[in-house]
């Protein structure tokens, strides 16, 4: 078996799992990025392979615990032991909570949740014979509070920091750490400056994350010494509010 160190993305979508997926490339890792459309990643791995790093894409619905387990199975198999999985799985939607139906509640809770759980299983199960590896869950400022709404987001986010905190606490004594950096404010991405242009101005007085410096963030959690891991930490522009 090749014994490449590997990262796992799930959530690798074009603005912070793609920084992630890059950041690690440059220190060497061979890049696993997962998405249900698996052409969809071809550009970044495009763009790690043509900056002399390597990556492999994944087609997967994180949904769906076959496809997650065939997908960690392959990676170990054919690429090498996984040292690092991070969930960038987003599921962020917003209606009142009388225009909630169950199809959306129930889809963003297996998106956010289910998917979360689903992959950080089968992060710990090969990770825990080699007592070591670092997992990652993107939290968001939904993973505290539910904003007005947010009921079915918030409720997802919540189940996903206690995820996060079960695993930490029975991982960590195993060499495994677990981290749930908390991500409070708009991210540069496509979406905020369609959407939202007048937060998306914030720019150029940084206000608003820039995915490159949340990657940094990553990987400065990946590299701490045992003796000082951090769990949960919050990522804001020096201008949000909280």
């Amino acid at each position: 078996m090749n014994q490449q160190k590997a990262i796992l993305v799930v959530g690798a979508g074009d603005a912070t799992g793609s920084a992630i997926a890059k950041r690690f490339a440059r220190e060497g890792y061979v890049a696993c990025v997962a998405r249900r459309n698996a052409e969809k990643l071809q550009p970044l791995v495009d763009d790690i392979t043509s900056a002399g790093g390597q990556a492999r894409a994944f087609g997967c619905d994180a949904r769906i615990e076959s496809q997650v387990v065939e997908m960690v199975e392959t990676i170990e198999r054919e690429v090498g032991p996984l040292e690092v999985v991070v969930f960038n799985i987003g599921a962020n939607v917003r209606f009142s909570i009388t225009e909630t139906t169950e199809r959306v509640y129930r889809k963003v809770w297996e998106m956010a949740a289910l998917s979360g759980f689903l992959t950080g299983r089968e992060a710990a199960r090969v990770m825990l014979p080699r007592n070591q590896g670092t997992i990652i869950f993107t939290g968001a400022t939904a993973s505290l509070r539910g904003g007005n709404g947010f009921c079915a987001f918030a409720g997802a986010k919540f189940a996903l920091r206690a995820l996060a905190q079960s695993m930490a606490r029975e991982l960590g004594p195993k060499g495994i750490h677990v981290a749930h950096p908390i991500i409070d404010g708009a991210i540069d991405t496509a979406f905020i400056r369609e959407t939202f242009p007048e937060m998306y101005a914030k720019k150029d007085q940084d206000g608003i994350l820039n995915p490159d410096h949340i990657a940094d963030t990553y990987w400065n959690i990946h590299i701490q010494p045992r003796d000082c891991w951090v769990h949960e930490m919050d990522l804001r522009p020096w201008q949000e509010t909280f």
